[in-house]
């Protein structure tokens, strides 16, 4: 007996999304088809259809889909010469601008399941019979090659496994996550809010994500000053010529929100909002001669800058057109980078160890893309010089990190500190980056030991990142229950009747006094609704007053791991002001 061929997730799931796109063809056969590969979690395909698919619809796809399974067709590949491939993929224009786009003797791969063909390099499973367990998860719009100026398309996603308990496990995670997701409790809990008037990617913070963002910012600004950090205060635009000077205009103007006429040459009113400080920070050193005693220089802000993000990259909290950061920046002579880029890692780790999401990251050196050398500053040589003082840094802290060609700021290479939400997608949540050109582009120079001008180095750095998007994370990685630190409402007193509120209120005084977040629960409702209202906002102590606790000026403590038993006033402040000074 023949055993059956062994393919991995990838192929399996490339060919369920081939099945997928001929299931779409069949019933909306004026579909236009764009790219539908493999990805980490599942397969999509994008579609351009005269059609709105809504989630509904996925059922009678996957209906399709099944009817396809069950025909066994092969998946046959074949090449045909550019002009015969062009002529077969006529009606189809995106496949003909990607075979457009391959060498003019290229043999172009097809690959023919059924009677739906399509452009396609492979590989794919022996036939559509072998496809057993998968499902479409929703409905999303894509620009073309991920361009706003191109058309919007819609895009399928879904998911295959080799076995439907493998599926069914999957999805019962997928479930899990969305309940996790910053985007669901981070407004169930009252963190944020979105209006659809004010605009997309510009979130409303409400007491509690304020009152998170104000402790993380207290602690990071103190955190930097003990590490010889001077704050400063920049304004949040400026003229273009600015911009113009950092190169910003030339490489980043798409993603700047700009006041006035942008191509008006003539016209000195064109301002833009920051999507960066490093422009304002520099003024600060250059307000005065530099010597090379004086470096280096540690500037840092918390910084409200503005990005124009494409309207389908936003996401809660994770990518806004709005956002605040830890943003700072180190000048420094050549011989001091190697120390100032350690002492911001080690910063870094610090805060990353407080808020116990360390283990959670990993990290990415960015370098220039030699072949595109249009999108930076500077020559190869400078390239390779900064990239090798950076790499030989990040290889003497034993640093685990990948990198990636063509993810380099156009200033310089940088290491990316990245993070995956629970949906699985990749995120930056901080970069600290190697500026080799803009010091000298604004002028920045300090008289060395020899007597000498020279151009001081800059790292650009955030010893955080974005407020917003860590909040996100944080939401995300203890569904909500943040640690007591962290806690916008530490501890909630509840009252077992009206008769013991004034005493709720002398303790609410007292822990306030200690430094605590309280608030009192003094609605006329039994205490075991009382409790579990305050474990769904995920209180991290409720502290219960009755008969007894008002008699003997005690609380009984309620913790999130369970009771602790009742225990004089001053216990509980010492308890909770241990766990917090730990940060555990």
């Amino acid at each position: 007996m023949s055993q059956a061929p062994t393919f991995d997730l990838q192929t399996l799931r490339h060919s369920v999304s081939h099945v997928m796109a001929a299931a779409v063809t069949r019933l909306y056969p004026n579909a236009k088809l764009a790219i539908g590969p493999a990805i980490d979690n599942g397969f999509y395909y994008d579609f351009d259809l005269d059609t709105h698919i809504k989630q509904e619809d996925l059922k009678a796809i996957e209906a399709e889909m099944k009817k396809i399974i069950k025909e066994r067709h092969a998946f046959t590949a074949y090449t045909l010469p550019r002009a015969e491939a062009l002529e077969a993929m006529a009606d189809q224009p995106y496949k003909v601008e990607l075979i457009h786009e391959l060498p003019d003797d290229a043999e172009i791969s097809f690959y023919k399941t059924g009677d739906f063909v399509d452009l396609c390099a492979g590989p794919h499973i022996d036939h559509a019979g072998r496809i057993k367990a998968f499902k479409l998860l929703n409905v999303t719009g894509a620009y073309w090659r991920g361009n706003s100026d191109n058309k919007m398309l819609q895009r399928i996603y879904g998911t295959a496994f080799a076995t439907k308990d493998e599926l069914a496990a999957h999805l019962h995670a997928l479930e899990e996550a969305k309940k996790r997701d910053h985007n669901k409790i981070g407004r169930e809990l009252g963190y944020f809010t979105t209006v659809d008037y004010i605009g997309q990617g510009l979130p409303i913070l409400l007491p509690k994500g304020a009152k998170v963002l104000q402790l993380l910012q207290r602690f990071v600004e103190d955190e930097e000053e003990k590490r010889g950090y001077l704050l400063t205060k920049t304004p949040m635009m400026a003229k273009r010529d600015t911009y113009k000077i950092s190169s910003h205009w030339q490489h980043y103007r798409d993603g700047m929100f700009v006041i006035g006429d942008a191509d008006a040459e003539e016209n000195n009113d064109v301002f833009a909002l920051r999507p960066m400080t490093c422009p304002f920070q520099f003024q600060v050193y250059l307000n005065k001669m530099r010597s090379y005693r004086d470096l280096p220089i540690r500037l840092n802000e918390t910084a409200t800058l503005f990005r124009n993000e494409g309207s389908g990259e936003m996401h809660g909290l994770i990518r806004v057109r709005q956002f605040t950061l830890a943003d700072g920046h180190i000048i420094c002579t050549p011989e001091q980078v190697e120390s100032e880029f350690v002492g911001c890692m080690e910063l870094l780790e610090h805060i990353m160890d407080a808020l116990g999401i360390r283990d959670d990251l990993t990290y990415r050196f960015s370098k220039w893309d030699p072949n595109n050398k249009e999108k930076y500053l500077g020559t190869a040589e400078d390239w390779e010089n900064a990239q090798a003082i950076l790499k030989a840094t990040l290889d003497k802290m034993q640093l685990d990190y990948v990198e990636a060609d063509g993810e380099a700021a156009f200033y310089g290479p940088k290491l990316d500190v990245q993070f995956k939400n629970v949906h699985g997608k990749e995120d930056t949540l901080l970069t600290i980056q190697l500026d080799f050109q803009l010091a000298e582009r604004f002028g920045m120079d300090y008289v060395d030991a020899d007597g000498q001008k020279k151009h001081p180095y800059v790292i650009h750095r955030s010893s955080l990142g974005c407020y917003e998007r860590t909040l996100a994370m944080l939401l995300e990685k203890y569904a909500g229950a943040l640690p007591l630190w962290t806690a916008p409402v530490q501890v909630k007193l509840l009252p077992l009747t009206d008769r013991h509120q004034d005493h709720c209120r002398r303790v609410a005084n007292d822990l306030r006094a200690s430094g605590l977040r309280v608030e009192i629960d003094e609605r006329n409702e039994k205490i075991g609704y009382k409790i579990r209202e305050a474990q769904l906002e995920k209180i991290p102590y409720m502290l219960i007053v009755g008969d007894k606790e008002q008699e003997e000026n005690t609380v009984s403590v309620r913790a999130r791991d369970g009771d602790k038993g009742a225990m004089p006033v001053a216990e509980f402040v010492a308890i909770a002001a241990k766990e917090i000074e730990e940060k555990s």
